[in-house]
């Protein structure tokens, strides 16, 4: 029995040993978009912090459906309100330029940010003595929220909902040249024709003037209100974040460079396992012999406030179709509904399309839509309407797995066309399964990438050794003008002065030939003539 008290009371204290070799942090994560699908993206790691034994603190317009151990949720609804106005304008102006579209886009983020900040359960935590090893913000056009890192005394760690784009990258540093990195925005592929890199380029100085003198410092007019007492302001603060997180995978996308502290963890909020489907629904997916289409246009744009000539478009469509269609449908009762669809107002998503009777998907194009699309071998039609949903489809049908069809141009018989075009293309499912094998085949989930890289810069408090030099020069330092104006300058000079010698010297040797030619002519003797 003295043998038995003394090994229990080893392992006692072994256990306790090794308790407090494990190190639980606490986590502030900021979601403050209104959008469920950059919400299932944020919430997947705030999930996975917790299982991982630390504490996480979620601001949000959104609260779990469920509560979950060691996660704790600060609402912040005013967002939702604020955010339901900008996404039907920008539906509105679907049709126009993508530089008027593309400052709406930043004029939301402007509201989004002064709405969250100034929400009474933000106010009280702020008041609040609540101690954070880090913050992770979304990096969605809210700059100012950048500021919760200083007011905490915790590092800042960016999660990018979005693929790599100029809000991002900026913030550790990631290069991205315009010759091959096209604008999120944009509908390009890395590899542009001369006019397409001219657009490119055009359209990134736009941005950048439009950010460095418009947007930004409205961004730091509203840091300068929330955080009056912060020792650093808005640029340093955006300088100095630790890490940033992408949601972005190198095999859905294109090569391209990164700094050492922005991460690619694309893809950690899709289901490695599939969850049983609802009764309904899993009887309706089977039932078809045809196989099944998949229907949505995201968490932000509704299906039922189309335009009545695009819900008829969609209408005719799918009545012509062979296959079932699960359309998402936020109202319980559409019109002239087809035999062949089922509408819900909400859909698993991620275990529809993991279905094996599920062949093929219409999306808005958005990157967490395509990413689980393509995870799941479907290929995908798209009707892309802003943001970096253009860039999606644009890499979709260059990868031969997707199909685009314009909004502006939506019409029964070019849905149809592209449906029938694309499920009968076996080219297109061969494509994307081999997309998706060489996305699965990685050394981590995403998802335990995303831990191990937010623990770490926990540990290393803020993982400084991690920065960019570059983030401490300006442009004209950064692209080394003023290098190239004394290098290409001096060397100009240089050839400038040689010249110039050359020239003088031969003028003097002109002027000298000339002079002797002068003397010899003068020096000859003069012929008497009888």
């Amino acid at each position: 029995m003295k043998s038995l008290g003394l090994k229990t009371s080893f392992a006692a204290l072994l256990l306790l040993c090794l308790l407090s070799c494990v190190s639980a942090y606490n986590y502030l994560v900021v979601l403050h978009t209104a959008a469920r699908s950059h919400y299932h993206v944020g919430s997947a790691l705030a999930k996975g912090l917790a299982a991982a034994g630390h504490q996480v603190t979620i601001v949000s317009p959104f609260e779990l459906k469920k509560p979950i151990p060691n996660i704790k949720d600060v609402l912040v609804p005013s967002v939702m309100e604020v955010m339901k106005g900008h996404i039907g304008n920008l539906l509105n102006k679907s049709k126009e330029p993508m530089l008027t579209r593309t400052i709406g886009f930043y004029h939301m983020g402007l509201s989004i940010t002064d709405a969250l900040l100034s929400d009474p359960n933000v106010v009280a935590l702020m008041k609040s003595n609540q101690t954070y090893d880090a913050v992770i913000s979304e990096v969605f056009l809210n700059e100012a929220l950048f500021g919760l890192a200083e007011h905490f005394k915790a590092p800042l760690i960016g999660l990018s909902t979005f693929g790599a784009i100029s809000w991002n990258t900026d913030l550790v540093g990631t290069p991205s040249p315009p010759s091959y990195v096209p604008h999120a925005m944009m509908r390009f592929s890395d590899h542009m024709t001369l006019l397409q890199r001219v657009a490119n380029l055009a359209f990134l100085s736009y941005e950048y003037l439009f950010q460095n003198f418009y947007y930004l410092p409205h961004q730091a007019d509203i840091y300068r209100k929330y955080f009056p007492n912060n020792k650093q302001d808005l640029y340093e603060t955006r300088k100095n974040t630790a890490l940033v997180l992408l949601n972005q995978h190198v095999s859905l996308s294109f090569p391209r460079p990164y700094s050492p502290n922005m991460i690619e963890v694309g893809g950690m909020h899709i289901n490695r396992k599939r969850q049983p489907l609802p009764k309904d629904i899993e009887e309706f997916i089977e039932g078809a012999k045809h196989g099944v289409i998949y229907f949505s246009m995201g968490s932000n744009l509704k299906s039922k406030t189309l335009p009545m000539e695009k819900r008829q478009a969609l209408l005719d469509t799918f009545s012509q179709l062979k296959q079932r269609v699960l359309w998402k449908f936020e109202d319980t009762d559409l019109p002239g509904k087809p035999k062949n669809v089922f509408i819900s107002d909400w859909f698993p998503q991620d275990d529809i399309l993991a279905h094996n009777n599920v062949i093929a998907f219409i999306t808005h194009g958005g990157l967490l839509s395509t990413t689980e699309s393509i995870y799941h071998r479907k290929p995908f039609v798209g009707i892309p309407i802003f943001g970096d949903q253009f860039l999606n489809m644009a890499k979709a049908e260059q990868n031969g797995y997707g199909v685009t069809v314009n909004y502006e141009e939506l019409t029964a018989p070019k849905l149809l066309a592209a449906i029938e075009r694309l499920i009968n293309d076996p080219e297109a499912s061969k494509k994307v399964q081999d997309m998706s094998d060489r996305y699965i085949d990685q050394q981590q989930t995403p998802l335990e990438r995303a831990i191990f890289w937010v623990e770490h810069v926990t540990r290393h408090k803020g993982a400084k050794y991690l920065r960019s030099a570059s983030q401490d020069l300006n442009f004209i330092q950064y692209h080394s003008l003023d290098a190239i104006v004394i290098l290409y300058g001096g060397i100009i000079f240089a050839f400038y002065c040689l010249f110039a010698l050359i020239r003088l010297l031969l003028r003097s040797l002109q002027e000298c030939c000339a002079r002797k030619a002068e003397d010899k002519s003068k020096s000859k003797p003069k012929v008497k003539r009888n």
